[in-house]
């Protein structure tokens, strides 16, 4: 499993690629005391703006893509019949869907995202709808998918559809499921 997010940790990282254009756009009042990117700063300043958030996206998408194509290159040296499974909240608006072989959207409410999206990131409920509505509506990203799960109910629920795409995946690798 590939998690974009924690990509873009990386390539903000004072190591990543990302890190010095970043802070060359927004200034050192985006860095933390250990000169780290403080995201949630930096958050703050984009995410009222759609252009400072166009600029930040060419700063980080390229780095996210090429750490992507080369964790996907080694997973297929290792097992040419693996699956991989990038999660990226923003697939579809990237375009970078388009280089996948498969699709897998997953939906629930505005309001159990907005909750979850609350709880997991400790952002206030505005900071939460200020993201999602930077998103394209799941409406259009659906019709683009291979495979939907709806992740509105029990925890079971959503396995149990998971399974279901896991299966139908590996028999698409050519694995046994």
């Amino acid at each position: 499993m590939i998690y974009a997010d924690k990509l873009g940790h990386e390539v903000l990282s004072p190591d990543g690629e990302a890190y010095a254009p970043t802070i060359a756009l927004f200034g050192e009042e985006v860095l933390s005391p250990d000169r780290t990117i403080d995201r949630k700063k930096l958050a703050s300043l984009v995410f009222g703006n759609a252009e400072l958030l166009k600029q930040l996206t060419e700063l980080i998408h390229p780095a996210v893509f090429q750490l992507e194509e080369a964790l996907m290159k080694g997973i297929q040296e290792a097992d040419p019949k693996g699956i991989v499974v990038v999660e990226a909240a923003i697939l579809i608006e990237t375009g970078r869907y388009k280089d996948y072989d498969r699709v897998i959207v997953t939906t629930c409410s505005r309001e159990k995202q907005i909750l979850r999206g609350m709880k997991r990131d400790g952002f206030s409920r505005e900071e939460v709808m200020q993201r999602i509505d930077r998103q394209m509506p799941i409406g259009e990203k659906i019709p683009l998918a291979d495979y939907v799960i709806d992740t509105e109910g029990e925890k079971e629920a959503t396995a149990a559809q998971v399974s279901d795409v896991y299966d139908n995946l590996t028999r698409l690798a050519g694995q046994t499921a």
